[in-house]
C-alpha cells in the first residue's frame, strides 16, 4: 500500500489516498460498490467476493431475503470472509445521469460511515463508488466524496482513518488534488 497524500482535519481524524488493490488492505472495514441484490459481479464488487470467499456471499443473500435489494445511496454490513479487514460495507451508487446524483453518492459515504461507528470501526477504506461501470466522472466523484466524508468525521470525530483506494493514475490524482495542503499561498 502506497499513501498518496494525506490530510488530517482539526480533531485528529484523517483522510488518505492509496493506490492499491482495496482487497488487500488491513483496515478495520472496506467497502464494497456493489449491485442491489448483492450477489456480487464485476469489479470492485467481484473482486471483493472473489478474495473474501463465500462469507460474504452467504450474509449478502441472507440480508436480500430479509429486507430485498439494497436501495441506491443506502449500506449494509457483512463479515469478510477471507480478508484481512474485518468487515465489508456494501452500498449501491448511481448510475451517473448527471449533478441529480450527488445526493446518493454523498448518501453512500455517509452510511457506511454510520456503519463505522455502529460497528466500532477506528479505519474504512473507500473504493470510487459509482466511478467504475456505472459511469461517475472522476472529476465530479472525488470531490463529492471527500466533502461528504470531512463533513461526516467533523460531526462525529470518528473514524480516526479514511482510506480512498484508488487503482487507476487519474483517479489517483484526483484524490490527491483535494488532499494534499494547499502550496499556492505564502510560506
Amino acid at each position: 500500500m502506497q499513501e498518496v497524500a494525506r490530510r488530517t482535519l482539526e480533531n485528529g481524524c484523517a483522510m488518505c489516498v492509496v493506490r492499491a488493490d482495496l482487497t488487500t488492505l488491513e483496515v478495520d472495514a472496506v467497502v464494497n460498490a456493489a449491485n442491489p441484490a448483492l450477489r456480487g459481479g464485476g469489479g470492485v464488487d467481484g473482486a471483493i467476493h472473489r478474495a473474501g470467499g463465500p462469507t460474504i456471499l452467504a450474509e449478502c443473500q441472507a440480508w436480500v431475503a430479509r429486507s430485498g435489494p439494497l436501495p441506491t445511496g443506502q449500506a449494509m454490513a457483512t463479515r469478510a470472509g477471507r480478508l484481512p479487514a474485518r468487515r465489508v460495507f456494501h452500498t449501491v451508487g448511481p448510475v451517473y445521469r448527471g449533478p441529480q446524483d450527488a445526493e446518493a453518492l454523498a448518501s453512500c459515504y455517509c452510511e457506511c460511515l454510520k456503519l463505522a461507528l455502529e460497528h466500532g470501526c477506528r479505519t474504512v477504506a473507500f473504493p470510487g463508488i459509482s466511478t467504475g461501470v456505472h459511469g461517475y466522472p472522476i472529476s465530479e466523484a472525488a470531490p463529492l466524496a471527500v466533502h461528504a466524508v470531512q463533513e461526516f468525521l467533523m460531526r462525529h470525530q470518528a473514524p480516526a482513518e479514511v482510506v480512498f483506494c484508488t487503482y487507476d493514475p487519474e483517479s489517483t490524482q484526483a484524490y490527491r488534488q483535494l488532499l494534499e495542503p494547499d502550496r499556492s499561498g505564502p510560506d
